[in-house]
């Protein structure tokens, strides 16, 4: 279920590297409760359009709105979560001292048990292993517990199913379709399918610069 007013959107959103356009014009709106699919080829900005959703990268051209107002990066703190290729753990602490920084830099979602979460992202019984001794898929199990410790509204994954093995994108579906139907939105870069109990994802589709195809 979808409210009328967007959580986030972008209107004629451009962004430039080195005076080069690497995508847009792009128009798109992502409401409570959707999960929308970023698709584009290879080097189309994917990960581009995630960092400037952030507040990583600036915005070059167009506007970019948080809950029908101006977008600022003090308006959305701690509302929006990144999960990109650089999973920003501490290699030299273990997945439950990770969390822990996680949960104090972006504050608990209500009810966390972080014994709970881990055990959720199947990472039992490694709770206090260094995360360097930890494999790739585990790893990326020990950033997915973030997904749920924080309370986070608006999910940017990027490539989130990568290093993980059935399980572990059955993981990610679940998590998804979850924050999904508690009135969270989610958006995907994924080279594979993105699957979720809540149905098939909208689609953000980047296409070359000026093409004329603005609308996702």
């Amino acid at each position: 279920m979808t409210t009328d007013t967007p959580l986030l959107e972008a209107r004629a959103l451009s962004f430039f590297r080195q005076d080069e356009p690497v995508f847009g014009p792009l128009d798109f709106c992502l409401h409570a409760g959707e999960v929308a699919l970023v698709e584009g080829d290879n080097g189309s900005g994917k990960t581009t359009l995630l960092r400037v959703l952030a507040g990583l990268l600036h915005v070059d051209e167009g506007e970019l709105r948080w809950r029908d107002a101006p977008w600022h990066r003090d308006a959305c703190a701690g509302e929006i979560l990144f999960l990109g290729h650089q999973l920003g753990l501490k290699a030299d602490l273990s997945a439950r001292e990770n969390l822990a920084v996680s949960i104090g830099l972006a504050g608990a979602r209500e009810g966390v048990d972080t014994a709970a979460v881990l055990s959720e992202v199947g990472l039992a019984g490694y709770e206090d292993e260094p995360v360097r001794r930890l494999s790739a898929g585990q790893k990326k199990r020990a950033a997915l517990a973030r997904l749920l410790g924080v309370p986070a509204t608006v999910w940017l994954l990027d490539e989130p199913y990568a290093n993980l093995d059935r399980g572990g994108i059955e993981l990610v579906n679940r998590l998804i379709g979850m924050h999904a139907a508690r009135g969270g939105a989610v958006m995907v870069t994924s080279h594979g399918a993105v699957s979720f109990l809540g149905g098939e994802p909208k689609r953000v589709r980047l296409h070359g610069w000026g093409d004329g195809t603005r609308h996702a």
